[in-house]
């Protein structure tokens, strides 16, 4: 079997996969969510501020490098309970995906969604930079806005609802759902931001989508033929079996024409030759002559 192209970097590059990112992941968003939660409840006491370390393309130029790497570990916004079942849900999409794909290729899908995340914000903040640049005539600068990671964990999702479409989920732990059905709603809501977001969340969906079709575009080809050629073979067959009738050879009344009628073939004739009901036994039999060697 040829190796392909990931088999190929896989034996290169192999040694650099980390084993289990996706702990490193969550423990790394675990410990930023309680550094913020005291500003989050709203205590008195101070907690650590998100902004410093989410994603802006701005402030990196201005040299706040470290929001390349820190703005993987952003918590997402949600209460303590639910941040528990995502957390959970992370690790069970990442650590299936590790185990079926193996360490490398799933390090692989992650940076590659990680460069495409980053250079997707960075596009979406030089385009709203340059719709202020339109409306207030100053030199194009990068828009300060930051990007979610939001789309790259999301795309994890995507990527294990993929391979195991049929695994039932229970929705605010109570209601059970295929996972399929959730995927489904996710390109929806995908399909939504892209008319009516801003440019930097229409570069992180693409990236996104890029980043699921490099890996799964063959298979989705492959399947979209399958079923040209299924579809094919199901309308000849429709077609063979429309045009196999029943024709009386007195008459010519046929079974389109009467699909009641229940015609016979007569074993005194040579070949097959059908007759209906008014004809099956008052027909003149015909007999074809044996040629003559």
């Amino acid at each position: 079997m040829p190796l392909t192209f990931i088999d190929r970097l896989q034996r290169r590059f192999g040694w650099l996969a980390v084993p289990n990112v996706t702990i490193t992941l969550i423990i790394g968003q675990a410990v930023l969510y309680m550094a913020n939660l005291p500003t989050k409840l709203g205590m008195r006491l101070q907690g650590v501020s998100l902004d410093r370390v989410m994603l802006d393309p701005a402030k990196v130029m201005e040299g706040e490098v470290w929001r390349l790497a820190t703005f993987m570990f952003t918590p997402p916004n949600i209460g303590p309970l639910f941040v528990i079942f995502y957390f959970a849900l992370l690790h069970l999409f990442g650590s299936t995906l590790e185990q079926q794909w193996g360490t490398f290729k799933y390090n692989l899908f992650l940076l590659v969604g990680y460069i495409a995340n980053v250079a997707a914000a960075f596009l979406g903040a030089a385009l709203l930079g340059a719709q202020v640049q339109e409306i207030g005539g100053s030199k194009l600068v990068l828009a300060s806005i930051t990007a979610p990671n939001s789309f790259l964990y999301l795309s994890v999702f995507l990527a294990f609802a993929r391979l195991y479409p049929d695994f039932i989920i229970n929705l605010f732990f109570v209601l059970p759902i295929r996972i399929k059905w959730l995927a489904l709603l996710a390109w929806i809501s995908y399909a939504y931001v892209l008319v009516t977001g801003n440019s930097m969340d229409r570069a992180l969906i693409i990236a996104t989508i890029l980043n699921y079709l490099l890996f799964f575009g063959g298979e989705h080809v492959r399947e979209w033929r399958q079923g040209q050629r299924k579809r094919t073979f199901q309308s000849q067959a429709k077609r063979a079996t429309a045009a196999a009738r029943h024709v009386c050879a007195v008459c010519g009344i046929s079974s389109v024409e009467s699909p009641r009628t229940l015609f016979r073939y007569c074993s005194k004739c040579s070949g097959q030759r059908c007759y209906c009901p008014d004809h099956i036994r008052d027909h003149e039999h015909v007999i074809d002559k044996e040629p003559v060697v």
